[in-house]
């Protein structure tokens, strides 16, 4: 399972450069990265200067840097088809045609919203958006392709909403029930609980996805987040305040960057800014408490391209050193810091090889594994994995022993 690393924080103080240069550190030392946006500006492919698109994509000059920006309307699009057949046809002909005016007392205003022809993304969940990007994420993550996932989160509100959404999804499924069982009509009287059923199942399945990968982003031996600032005034008050409110969901908040903090020069105005920008950065070491914050002097040149990028990436992690080879836990970065492990770990020998996966979080009854053609299947909460190996095996054949994060495997070369 590769570690998360997630950069977030408001709108335009740097958390894309700071990712993408993360991503970019951690690929020249050696580790299989992928950097994931969901910026719908496509900011990291500018900042890149390449195109990115759905699926991961080779980062040139990057060897073993792969990049992709989520495309949100597609991932809505995706999911109305489950959530549509769910509700059995809310739009033309369904128990929903012509609800308005049929509800009474405080669901009117409801119903009238809902229009006499209902599609289901008019019914959309609040933060649903946010769940089906944070559901894409957790399957890179389990990937056994990529050592890191380093993720350029949108404004941190939107993540803020996710951690929620357990609780918006059992408002919002209560409402929608009543608003099916006020619809009325012989349809609803024949269809109503069966309908009523498919959706309280489809919601119940995907409340349990989402406390799972809420699971996820608390752990700290899966996850890292980092905030990302400038040093004025409204900067710093909301990355305080979201500090705070990452820490009450159970995010590991781990370091913190301010950018564009203007250098020491002998000139009265840029005397005056630096001045007022230290005040504001001892505010914000006092609020952080845990860690002191990485400051990032503002550059005579915008960060852009590999070489930009590569710079910003010396004064976040200081010099370039190669990963060891071995599943790690291996120290990265100063000042910000990071213990990283490698996914995946292959050993060969003439007639067998071991192979070791990084599995954080997990218990052994978490874990199943079988084969299927040949090909070797790890089970992971009852997501499934193929396990590459030199040649066609049977579990049977398997010796697997999983101590402390890692699974171990002696799998025999046939």
């Amino acid at each position: 399972m590769a570690r998360l690393l997630l950069f977030g924080g408001k709108g335009g103080v740097g958390k894309t450069t700071c990712s993408a240069a993360s991503a970019i550190r951690l690929a020249d030392a050696g580790l299989r990265v992928l950097l994931v946006s969901s910026d719908p500006a496509h900011s990291t492919s500018d900042s890149l200067g390449l195109e990115l698109g759905p699926e991961p994509t080779p980062v040139e000059g990057v060897p073993g840097l792969f990049g992709l920006e989520m495309d949100p309307e597609a991932r809505v699009a995706q999911a109305m088809p489950k959530l549509s057949e769910a509700m059995q046809g809310l739009g033309n002909g369904g128990p929903f045609a012509g609800l308005a005016g049929m509800a009474g007392g405080d669901l009117g205003g409801a119903a009238a919203d809902v229009g006499s022809e209902v599609e289901a993304s008019d019914l959309l969940l609040p933060g649903l958006d946010e769940a089906l990007a944070f559901d894409e994420l957790l399957k890179h993550i389990e990937d056994l392709r990529w050592d890191v996932v380093v993720f350029d989160t949108a404004p941190t509100g939107h993540t803020l909403r996710f951690l929620a959404l357990p609780e918006l999804i059992d408002a919002w499924s209560d409402r929608l029930l009543r608003l099916m069982r006020a619809s009325g009509g012989i349809r609803s009287m024949l269809f109503g609980r069966k309908e009523s059923d498919a959706m309280k199942d489809e919601l119940e399945r995907f409340r349990r996805r989402v406390l799972h990968i809420r699971r996820i982003l608390s752990d700290p031996s899966t996850t890292r987040f980092t905030l990302v600032t400038i040093p004025e005034r409204m900067g710093v008050n909301e990355t305080v305040r979201a500090n705070e409110a990452l820490q009450h969901h159970g995010l590991p908040v781990t370091g913190c960057v301010v950018n564009r903090v203007t250098p020491e020069f002998d000139h009265p105005f840029l005397a005056r800014r630096r001045s007022e920008e230290q005040g504001r950065i001892r505010e914000l070491e006092e609020a952080l408490g845990d860690f002191t914050p990485v400051c990032v002097p503002l550059m005579d040149t915008e960060v852009h391209g590999l070489d930009g990028l590569r710079n910003l990436a010396q004064v976040l992690y200081g010099d370039l050193q190669a990963m060891p080879e071995g599943i790690g836990p291996h120290p990265m970065g100063d000042p910000l810091y990071h213990e990283l492990h490698r996914s995946l770990v292959v050993d060969q020998a003439d007639d067998e090889e071991t192979i070791q996966l990084h599995l954080p979080g997990l218990a052994r009854e978490d874990l199943s594994l079988r084969s299927e053609e040949g090909r070797l299947l790890v089970g992971v909460n009852g997501h499934e994995r193929h396990v590459p190996t030199t040649s066609a095996v049977k579990a049977s054949t398997v010796v697997a022993r999983f101590r402390g994060e890692v699974l171990h495997l002696t799998v025999p070369i046939s």
